[in-house]
């Protein structure tokens, strides 16, 4: 049941990851950045429902709080951080993100303190059994959402006109607009969807463990960047694909008493093998770059 067990808590964490790493892959393959600010959105989010939390107490009301503030935020840092440094050499949009990491963090220290937050009405308290394994109630919601979230942004990418017109500024971004397609509000509507899925994963993550700090979305936005890559950058099933496997071989790692020291070892050493045999990541595609 060991094994069964790690299977279980494996794709619960994998798809937090995830759907963190969505954001970071959609991003990437229409805007062709990497917003690594993106783990500090889930920050900021965490904050926003713990001020829910303290004016209204109710966990789903929270989770909307988080969901809409996200959403303006990724959509004010796109249009005032990074929209005017399009056309711009890649190194400064680089460390225009990283600077925006950096402040975003500097901002929640200083407005909300160093001391962790306790958001313990998050918590999903209790478990069922199936057979001797245990299975909190959290996972199982993790999950469900995880399914739920993937479904959805799948339909909406595949039979959406806003969807369809993504797949078309992915492609080739000028030939999009010479189809009257408004690629700024595309990558507008990008740094929405990814920053309400920002909001969602840090939902998830507060409730299995409520203790929020500014450096909340650091590690799990490096490691759901390193799911991004592993699946292949810009392919929304890579991240999927990527976030799962790395969910998993987490979980085997933390079970074997010998390797739970050096997991976040194994987990950047599967990142290595992957780029040395396929660069282009499990699912990505090698791009001819236009010259």
């Amino acid at each position: 049941m060991n094994f069964i067990a790690a299977i279980i808590n494996g794709l619960s964490s994998g798809g937090t990851y995830a759907i963190i790493a969505l954001g970071y892959t959609m991003v990437y393959g229409i805007a062709k950045m990497l917003n690594f600010a993106h783990g500090d959105i889930i920050m900021m989010g965490g904050y926003a429902m713990y001020i829910a939390l303290s004016l209204a107490g109710h966990p789903i009301l929270a989770l909307v709080a988080g969901i809409v503030f996200c959403v303006l935020l990724g959509v004010a840092i796109e249009r005032y951080a990074y929209k005017p440094l399009r056309g711009a050499a890649p190194l400064a949009v680089l460390i225009t993100a990283i600077g925006m990491s950096y402040l975003l963090q500097s901002l929640a220290q200083i407005i909300f303190g160093s001391a962790p937050k306790m958001l313990v009405k998050l918590q999903v308290p209790g478990f069922f059994m199936i057979g001797s394994l245990r299975v909190d109630y959290s996972t199982l919601i993790t999950l469900i959402v995880t399914v739920v979230v993937m479904t959805a942004l799948t339909v909406f990418i595949k039979k959406s006109k806003p969807g369809r017109a993504m797949v078309a500024v992915s492609e080739d971004r000028d030939a999009a607009l010479l189809m009257g397609i408004n690629t700024n509000a595309i990558i507008a509507i990008t740094f929405a969807i990814g920053s309400a899925l920002a909001a969602v994963a840090g939902y998830l993550m507060l409730m299995k463990a409520p203790s929020l700090s500014n450096t909340l979305g650091a590690m799990p936005g490096i490691k759901a960047f390193t799911a991004a890559v592993i699946g292949g950058i810009g392919s929304i099933p890579g991240a999927m694909v990527g976030g799962i496997l790395l969910g998993v071989v987490e979980s085997f790692s933390y079970s074997i008493p010998a390797l739970a020291p050096f997991t976040e070892a194994v987990e950047f050493s599967i990142l290595i093998v992957v780029l040395l045999v396929k660069p282009s990541g499990i699912l990505g595609k090698m791009r001819r770059e236009k010259v």
